[in-house]
């Protein structure tokens, strides 16, 4: 499949066509970042350019039981601002360094809630 068609897949065929196709394991994932710096930045057509040609191969991947903290450490050892959730080779989620960020500033304010009440004894 050339860029230019992966380019206006909706979101679920994106996550689906960028992991592989019919049920089989992945064979790449790509990324917005992947497309502008292999594709626009070095002046490609993507018409022309398969998205084969600017994926990256290897797959890095977590499973629904692994914590915020697994999924952290993994992007930061790896590089990575995307981890794709997998249940026996099959896609179930996407998790963004956002998404990752978010909870960890979440889980901060109710531990920084917790702490304030247990010191002022207003628990």
């Amino acid at each position: 499949m050339p860029c230019a068609g992966w380019l206006w897949y909706p979101c679920d065929e994106l996550i689906h066509s960028s992991h592989g196709y019919h049920n089989q394991p992945a064979q790449g994932i790509v990324s917005e970042r992947d497309y502008a710096r292999k594709v626009i930045l070095q002046g490609k057509s993507s018409r022309d350019t398969p998205v084969r040609a600017i994926m990256t191969a290897t797959v890095y991947y977590v499973r629904p039981d692994q914590t915020i903290e697994d999924c952290m450490a993994l992007m930061t050892a790896q590089h990575i601002r995307h981890l794709p959730v997998m249940v026996d080779e099959r896609l179930v989620g996407l998790v963004s360094i956002g998404d990752i960020v978010k909870a960890l500033i979440d889980d901060q304010a109710v531990r920084i809630q917790q702490l304030e009440g247990y010191i002022t004894g207003s628990r």
